[in-house]
């Protein structure tokens, strides 16, 4: 479905969702002082979680950061015991990063701590405005997706 969405309530929609990303952000920030983790590590470590073991270059990309900056991040990360260097076993030459225990404990702690305050802050919504928010959020970051796809591949 193809609609012509006015400029100003683009202008609108793209403010609250810069403002609404900044004040997750912040948020994920404040409770991350609590961790001896960096939001880029959180960032990473949440990588590995969701996608399983990578090799450093497709951490780099999925992250858009320099390999030499990856590199960095996984060496403090190793050294704080969150990941390991694992050989892939089909090819010796290749090495992946592995989430360790400590570094998925941490992830779900600070998960569990924004969803608490995603929580409070939807305290007055009704249970059919959640749904309907969680329906709009969900087909938004689908056609990102798609749309990301599609500009990836030119």
């Amino acid at each position: 479905m193809n609609s012509i969405i006015d400029l100003k309530e683009i202008a609108a929609l793209e403010k609250n969702v810069r403002y609404i990303s900044h004040m997750v952000k912040q948020r994920g920030r404040e409770i991350l002082n609590h961790y001896p983790i960096t939001p880029p590590q959180f960032v990473a470590l949440q990588w590995l979680l969701d996608t399983g073991d990578l090799t450093i270059g497709e951490l780099s990309k999925n992250m858009y950061l320099a390999f030499s900056t990856t590199t960095d991040l996984v060496d403090r990360m190793e050294k704080n015991e969150l990941i390991e260097r694992v050989r892939d076993p089909k090819d010796r030459r290749v090495v992946r990063i592995h989430l360790l225990p400590k570094g998925k404990e941490i992830i779900d702690e600070v998960i569990q701590k924004r969803q608490e305050y995603l929580q409070e802050v939807l305290k007055s919504y009704s249970e059919e405005e959640v749904d309907k928010l969680k329906t709009s959020m969900n087909q938004l970051f689908e056609e990102m997706r798609e749309h990301e796809k599609q500009h990836s591949n030119k």
